[in-house]
């Protein structure tokens, strides 16, 4: 989390893939309340809780994608700038055969987990199960987009921590590696990032980045951190670039 907020803080575009090495529950922005559960399944570590500088509320990862795109000049309309991102998505998904439209709930906090609500942000199959959940932060014009693109989530933990059924979705007809290059591929036709090319982080920006983990730990109450909540992303698939969503 600490890496796309520092993204987000160069200005320039930039689109990152990554996955996660073990389950982590990452808590939106204002997200405030915690459930005792969850600092009881940190404390056990089955979990990891961070916080993300995007808004929305919790989301379980471990068996999901998850994107973080930086827009420097996106439309001032939020709910425009979320349809022409997640345009991308949605051409990805209708050529493995699996469409999504866009939610139509009310945005709010009343829920506990992202997955619960399907809001204008958020992308779902015909039948309602949510492949994708979305939220947005803008600093100074310059908009950071997550996503968590939901593929194999795990059942028990996700009813353990939010206390219903996690999304019940169709089998995808490929690997997660073609899935990655699917979307890095839909990207550079529908973004662009241009050029498209990956570029590993330095030991002068990763330093700087380390300064800043501290802000998207979560604390329990007695002001201790939870648990280690620095995920290790794989940096060689950060992708940089002019981009300008179209579609």
């Amino acid at each position: 989390m600490a890496i796309d907020a520092w993204m987000l803080s160069q200005g320039g575009a930039a689109l990152r893939l990554y996955r996660w090495q073990r389950p982590c529950l990452s808590l939106g922005r204002h997200q405030r309340r915690l459930r005792a559960g969850w600092l009881e399944l940190a404390a056990a570590g089955r979990i990891e809780l961070v916080r993300r500088p995007t808004g929305g509320t919790a989301v379980l990862h471990g068996g999901d994608l998850t994107y973080a795109l930086v827009w420097p000049d996106p439309p001032a309309n939020r709910v425009q700038a979320y349809g022409q991102v997640c345009h991308w998505l949605q051409q990805c998904f209708a050529q493995l055969g699996a469409p999504l439209h866009a939610g139509r709930e009310p945005a709010g906090l009343a829920g506990a987990s992202c997955f619960a609500t399907s809001t204008a942000a958020d992308l779902v199959h015909g039948d309602g199960g949510k492949r994708i959940g979305s939220a947005q932060l803008w600093r100074r014009g310059v908009l950071l987009q997550h996503g968590s693109i939901q593929l194999n989530p795990d059942r028990q933990l996700w009813q353990e921590l939010f206390g219903a059924a996690a999304p019940r979705l169709p089998a995808l007809r490929c690997s997660e590696g073609e899935l990655e290059q699917l979307l890095l591929a839909q990207a550079e036709r529908m973004l662009p990032l241009a050029p498209m090319r990956q570029k590993p982080l330095g030991a002068d920006e990763l330093a700087m980045i380390a300064g800043q983990l501290q802000a998207y730990r979560v604390l329990d109450g007695d002001g201790k951190s939870a648990a280690d909540t620095s995920p290790e992303a794989n940096m060689p698939r950060t992708t940089w670039g002019r981009a300008r969503p179209r579609g």
